[in-house]
């Protein structure tokens, strides 16, 4: 992943690759209510992506703004630009990672989920959550949202096809996450912790899978065929709920293995085994790893661990600018589908219709 480029020669193309309602939705998101001393939406994201690609500070895009008569703003005045930018930008991002999901041809299209924490200065653990969703196929990112400290990781923060298989680590595999991939058609693979997920047996009766690992062999794999009961809402006075009270009920296969070093790993799917065998859901887990790779792409290349301002009016937007710059990069380098062979979107040039007489 390159940074993406933004010298006059290379702009043109990029823009091909955002959204053709710029000027609407920024209208529409408050973003760009007056044109004052910004001419249009374009230029508007054009700076937000210079603030959050380049080590420049506000006041210096500006001036670089100002010199490329890009915009005749002030730092003062961008910075109030980007802080009411923020809803405007996500949805830029999303429209722009939209238009990379391709369409299946067949088979289970995957997608990888996980977070990664974006700190800023400042002692705090965790500042800001990047939930992310990729494609392992090109290790390419597909969506993401931003949060706070207290946004969780979830499946059913994510949306999902039908007929995809999503992959995710331990902190996915509960019961509500599960059902809400389930509801969207889809299936789930991912590890599990035995003792944080209640399993019951096909008759509905409580088993403990932790109390099996002897029965795991050296090498090979072991499956169990359960179902997982769904908690109904939590209240605050009852953290204990019977299962007789679930909303649901989820068919999975439990599936074992040892690693080299004799740990069991377990591994939950909602794949038949008509569908998936055990041993295709165990490599297909692998598979997870890719998001890890993209995680150390982000901040070692696009540097999004380095966040100028922790908890400030554009900490976000800039976030969004620097994520909307790794969506068109990740197409810039690698383009696909109907971007070969011109390397940029081709479109329509707007044409002044010729007056009659």
């Amino acid at each position: 992943m390159q940074p993406l480029p933004l010298h006059e020669e290379d702009w043109e193309y990029v823009r091909t690759l955002l959204p053709s309602d710029l000027e609407e939705s920024a209208r529409t998101t408050n973003a760009l209510q007056r044109c004052r001393n910004v001419p249009d939406a374009p230029a508007l994201i054009r700076m937000a992506l210079a603030y959050a690609v380049t080590d420049l500070s506000l006041k210096d895009v500006a001036a670089w703004a100002s010199t490329l008569d890009v915009a005749q703003i002030s730092g003062p005045g961008l910075f109030y630009r980007l802080r009411q930018a923020e809803g405007w930008l996500e949805l830029v991002l999303g429209r722009v990672l939209a238009d990379q999901v391709p369409q299946a041809a067949g088979g289970w299209p995957v997608r990888v989920v996980d977070a990664t924490v974006i700190n800023g200065p400042g002692n705090k653990a965790v500042q800001w959550r990047a939930h992310v969703q990729i494609d392992p196929a090109t290790g390419g990112f597909r969506a993401v949202e931003l949060t706070d400290d207290s946004g969780g990781e979830k499946l059913s923060r994510h949306h999902f096809r039908a007929g995809e298989a999503v992959l995710g680590d331990r902190a996915y595999a509960t019961a509500r996450g599960i059902h809400a991939v389930r509801q969207a058609e889809a299936h789930v693979i991912a590890r599990f912790n035995p003792g944080n997920l209640r399993t019951c047996d096909t008759r509905r009766r409580r088993i403990y899978l932790a109390e099996k690992e002897a029965e795991i062999p050296i090498v090979g794999e072991v499956e169990y065929d359960i179902i997982i009961p769904v908690p109904p809402k939590p209240t605050k006075s009852h953290k204990l709920w019977n299962s007789a009270k679930a909303i649901a009920w989820i068919p999975v296969r439990a599936i074992a293995a040892r690693t080299r070093a004799g740990e069991v790993i377990w591994i939950l799917t909602t794949f038949d085994a008509a569908q998936m065998p055990a041993i295709a859901v165990m490599g297909l887990y692998r598979l997870r790893w890719q998001i890890e790779l993209l995680f150390k792409r982000l901040k070692s290349l696009l540097h999004l661990d380095t966040l100028p301002s922790r908890e400030g009016p554009t900490a976000k937007s800039w976030m969004l600018a620097r994520l909307i710059a790794a969506g068109l990069a990740q197409r810039l380098v690698q383009p696909s589908g109907p971007l070969s062979p011109w390397g940029y979107e081709l479109r329509s040039s707007p044409r002044t219709e010729p007056s009659h007489a």
